[in-house]
């Protein structure tokens, strides 16, 4: 295969700047204040972030999960446990995500422990999804090998006529997790690649607040 250059694909970015005395005190707050941001300039993708965990043996991974709800304790996703993800955080419950909402020109990165959530908690939120999407929950096993799209077709097909007239319950390994921070970044792209970066770490006195380098 030839080799690819993509020395010279760039753009500029021209958004406003972020200056320190106007970050809230708060990490949340300020999270709040940019996801609501968000939610109007890119209301499709607001909530999608990349969620980075290591396994066992120091192998990284990504990819882009959903958050669905955040407060002071953490932020929430679920997912099947049996998972390349799950099973990261059985061994390693440290995990990084990733908020990039590109029309705003923003990042966002949080890092933290992670702590699976009560089982009362997943099952009430399995029981808001669509049907169908309680379905491929609940007859798929997520990350195993399949034979093709027949056979996990078959196997939802299945699981719905045995359910027409019962709720479809949650699969004990469909759970949720919490990430609880101790880091935030706050990232705006700025001219000439001087990007404003701000950093929230917890200690013992509280949120401090950093400006780090672009």
């Amino acid at each position: 295969m030839p080799s690819q250059d993509y020395n010279d694909y760039r753009r500029e970015y021209e958004a406003e700047g972020l200056r320190r005395q106007d970050l809230a005190l708060d990490p949340w707050q300020q999270f709040g204040t940019w996801l609501a941001q968000a939610t109007n300039a890119c209301p499709l993708d607001a909530t999608s972030m990349s969620l980075a965990t290591v396994s066992a043996c120091g192998m990284p991974s990504a990819r882009i999960v959903l958050m669905k709800s955040y407060d002071a304790q953490g932020l929430v996703w679920y997912t099947d446990s049996r998972s390349h993800k799950g099973q990261d955080l059985a061994s390693n419950p440290q995990a990084s995500v990733l908020f990039y909402w590109q029309p705003l020109e923003r990042q966002v990165r949080i890092s933290g422990k992670v702590v699976m959530l009560p089982d009362a908690t997943a099952d009430a939120y399995f029981q808001s999804r669509p049907r169908a999407s309680q379905l491929s929950a609940a007859a798929t096993a997520q990350s195993q090998v399949v034979s093709g799209s027949a056979e996990l077709q078959t196997n939802v097909h299945s699981l719905d006529q045995q359910t027409l007239a019962t709720q479809v319950e949650r699969p004990k390994p469909w759970v949720g997790y919490c990430l609880q921070p101790t880091h935030f970044e706050f990232w705006q792209g700025r001219p000439s690649r001087l990007h404003d970066r701000f950093r929230y770490q917890y200690g013992a006195d509280g949120w401090a607040i950093d400006r780090l380098a672009p």
